[in-house]
């Protein structure tokens, strides 16, 4: 059974509402229709619900019984959202009126506020959204979880016939968000990665904080930062099983660990990837996924108080079912 297909099971195991704004979306609407047929969740598209019927039609879809809220059209759930809305950002100058004007709007901020009345457990978006657009309202209306001292993104990777990592599935970080972060950030992605992959994977995490150096084989200011970072974290979270600074080869192969990083208890060992910028991040996840033909699913953004989650806009619908599945999974843990 493939890692994503464990996923769904869990998320069957103990169904979560899903809210998924973008219904004008094809995508979106395919993958309506799978989660629905094998149940991984119970789902509620926003939007007007003719058009999202007749999108359905034209693409010979089955969303019977599928819960539609057009934010124009449930007068006593708008008012509760946009004095939810008004009073979670009346500090930074929101009226109520600004509030309303914005929820029947933007379907992604009247998601985002649904998910923080209680009304869904998790949102998905991205797939015709930018990045910006779905962080925003989430850390605007939602705020970071208590504890986390920043929000980052992770990619999920699933690699076929791969011996190294937890059996070819690998967590990725930071390959959506952070640009450049300090070696403080850095051991705060780092924590923050661990635990989503023992949340999410369910197996001890090993985290490489990657360079292009292994064990001082180069001298530069990159490489000073992440060795600071990797000192940082053993330090404020030690709990964490981490080391670093190692080359990607140095932290999973173990025939090249322990040639140029013996004795390290990570080195050939590593499951979660903690690469230094998002140039890295970004590049190297794509490699894998096109060149090693993983599957992955993200990029998923950890340290909000509730599970949002965001979609590449390269996504293809099989992704959406996947993203949805993981963030279920992620809801159950909260």
């Amino acid at each position: 059974m493939s890692y994503i297909d464990i996923i769904k099971e869990k998320a069957k195991a103990d169904k979560k509402t899903i809210v998924l704004p973008e219904t004008n979306d094809r995508r979106t609407l395919i993958a309506t229709a799978r989660i629905l047929e094998q149940g991984i969740a119970d789902l509620v598209l926003v939007g007007d619900r003719e058009k999202i019927m007749e999108g359905a039609h034209w693409l010979e879809l089955d969303l019977d019984g599928i819960q539609v809220i057009n934010p124009l059209d449930c007068a006593d759930r708008l008012d509760r959202y946009v004095e939810l809305l008004y009073e979670t950002r009346k500090h930074k100058g929101m009226t109520p009126e600004k509030a309303r004007e914005i929820l029947t709007t933007d379907f992604l901020t009247f998601a985002v506020v649904m998910v923080k009345a209680g009304d869904a457990d998790g949102m998905v978006a991205g797939a015709c959204h930018a990045t910006a657009d779905t962080l925003r309202p989430a850390l605007q209306i939602l705020k970071t979880a208590p504890g986390v001292k920043l929000v980052s993104g992770f990619f999920l990777m699933d690699v076929p016939d791969c011996e190294y990592g937890e059996n070819g599935t690998f967590l990725f970080a930071d390959c959506g968000l952070n640009q450049d972060p300090t070696a403080e950030e850095l051991a705060a992605i780092a924590d923050t990665s661990a635990k989503s992959f023992k949340t999410l994977v369910g197996a001890r995490p090993v985290v490489a904080m990657l360079s292009h150096s292994t064990k001082g084989s180069a001298k530069h200011p990159l490489v000073d930062k992440v060795t600071r970072a990797v000192e940082i974290a053993r330090r404020e979270y030690p709990g964490l099983v981490i080391d670093g600074e190692l080359q990607p080869d140095a932290a999973i192969v173990p025939s090249v660990a322990k040639m140029k990083a013996p004795g390290s208890e990570v080195a050939g060992k590593a499951n979660v990837l903690i690469f230094p910028n998002l140039d890295c991040g970004n590049i190297g996840y794509k490699l894998v996924q096109r060149l090693g033909k993983a599957e992955a699913y993200g990029p998923m953004l950890q340290g909000i108080a509730k599970p949002v989650n965001d979609l590449s806009r390269g996504c293809s619908s099989d992704d959406i079912v996947g993203v949805v599945a993981l963030t279920a999974v992620q809801a159950q843990m909260m």
